[in-house]
């Protein structure tokens, strides 16, 4: 096993700390590497660089921020086996996921480097009144220095998604990495010191709470970007002074299944997009609502393709669903299977630990979950999933807007009509037709309503997110 000493990246520079915490392989426990705790010095080195860096960054050309973001992508690019290795190894994330992690963070980046160069504010229609004669067009220009907490799902990716709007405005970012995950950006500052980046633009540390949550209340950061929690979310923005506040804090995604969907379609990529990486995903498969006149031919194939998936060892190739981030997190979910037993609800398959010296979770599916009950009104964030049978479209798109997330939500139907009444009423950020909840190209607008968060990642409507427009009028 590979062992990786990671340094913290603070004004340009990688960076040790008297103080080191150890990383452990999410599946044998393993010891596989450490990064140093940053200091409260070097946490006030890092925003003072960020600061000074976006006096004059701010001004850069959109080509030489293009420039930043592509020697990112030769880094990475260069180094992909290494960094499928190390998610593999400290996020538990099956093999052929992290493959597609690595896949994904690059077309992440080449998007951004489109959208770096294509990036402009718009004409303002003014002929009119007062402004006949006028031409009026508006600019966009970046707040100031971003703050970025990123989760520990997609260590690569989600943290990039932060990185990619902020260097494409001329925004400096400054990231604090999920302390069950931080070596994978403790491998991006290496590359970035390495490609010489201009010093406060990018720097990652890797701290304490306390830490992170004196940054968010630092009046120095215009931006705040969170992926996490939807408690820790809220709390973040209550005590943020920042300009603007970003939020993407998941939710317990839904599907309906109507009488006239493709069965066996349905429920194959259901299966798997409730139980890939062990439901640790913001989109995972959570609920499940199926008209009751084909609720029982649903539940059967659904069952067959659950038994089919492979839960274990992550780096094999066959493994769907890995183990859970810590043992702690493990605990939980089987508590909460084990209350909504007690309350009434039936377990179809799983509902138990498998190994819980490997973090591993049975996946289960539950029926007869009602309102109240954790697995259905929370996120789970783990191998559970809920099916329920419902009489209607209407029945079904109540159930989906019960919950108080809105994140994506998934409809399986060849009814015109339903799943036109399903895009109009269902109250959520994203809308997917014949495919699972769980669907994401890193170039499309991603967020959600309600709990769910605020604002859009990807593409120009992340850029569009930090940034705000300057009116021109010439006269």
């Amino acid at each position: 096993m590979t062992h990786w000493e990671m340094q913290n990246l603070v004004a340009g520079r990688l960076t040790d700390a008297p103080q080191r915490a150890g990383i452990h392989d999410k599946y044998s426990g393993e010891l596989i590497g450490s990064m140093p705790l940053a200091t409260d010095e070097q946490w006030e080195t890092a925003i003072v660089s960020a600061v000074k860096a976006f006096e004059s960054y701010r001004h850069f050309s959109a080509e030489r921020r293009a420039g930043i973001l592509q020697a990112l992508y030769d880094g990475i690019a260069a180094r992909q086996d290494e960094f499928v290795r190390l998610i593999v190894a400290e996020a538990g994330k099956p093999l052929g996921y992290a493959r597609s992690e690595v896949r994904r963070a690059l077309d992440n980046l080449s998007t951004g480097i489109r959208a770096t160069l294509d990036y402009a504010g718009r004409m303002v229609p003014m002929d009119y009144l007062n402004g006949k004669g006028k031409t009026a067009y508006t600019l966009r220009v970046p707040y100031g220095p971003v703050l970025g907490i990123s989760p520990f799902n997609f260590p690569l990716n989600l943290a990039l998604h932060k990185i990619i709007p902020a260097v494409a405005t001329g925004s400096p970012v400054l990231i604090k990495p999920a302390p069950q995950t931080p070596l994978t950006m403790g491998l991006v500052a290496r590359i970035l010191a390495d490609a010489g980046v201009p010093a406060g633009l990018i720097q990652i540390l890797f701290g304490t709470n306390d830490q992170a949550e004196r940054a968010v209340r630092d009046r120095r950061f215009a931006v705040l970007s969170f992926t996490g929690s939807d408690r820790v979310g809220w709390y973040l923005k209550r005590i943020s002074p920042a300009r603007k506040v970003f939020l993407e804090m998941g939710g317990n995604a839904a599907a309906v299944v109507d009488h006239t969907a493709d069965m066996e379609r349905a429920a194959k990529k259901l299966a798997y997009g409730a139980f890939l990486y062990a439901g640790q995903i913001c989109i995972s498969v959570q609920r499940i609502y199926v008209m009751h006149n084909v609720f029982d031919a649903f539940v059967e194939r659904f069952l067959a393709e659950t038994e089919r998936l492979q839960t274990g060892d992550p780096s094999d190739e066959k493994t769907t669903a890995g183990p859970m981030i810590s043992a702690a997190e493990l605990s939980r979910i089987d508590q909460w299977v084990k209350n909504a037993v007690n309350e009434g609800a039936r377990v179809l398959t799983g509902g138990k630990m498998l190994d819980a010296s490997h973090h591993l979770y049975a996946p289960t599916v539950l029926t007869g979950t009602h309102p109240g009950m954790e697995v259905l009104d929370n996120e789970a964030f783990a191998p559970v999933v809920n099916i329920l049978p419902v009489d209607d479209m209407d029945a079904a798109i109540t159930e989906v807007n019960r919950s108080r997330y809105g994140l994506q939500a998934a409809l399986y139907s060849d009814s015109y009509e339903n799943v036109r009444q399903f895009i109009r009423k269902v109250e959520v950020g994203g809308v997917i037709i014949n495919d699972i909840p769980g669907f994401r190209i890193d170039g499309m607008p991603y967020g959600g309503v309600k709990d769910s968060g605020l604002g859009r990642e990807g593409g120009r409507w992340a850029l569009d997110e930090y940034t705000q427009p300057k009116l021109v009028v010439l006269s």
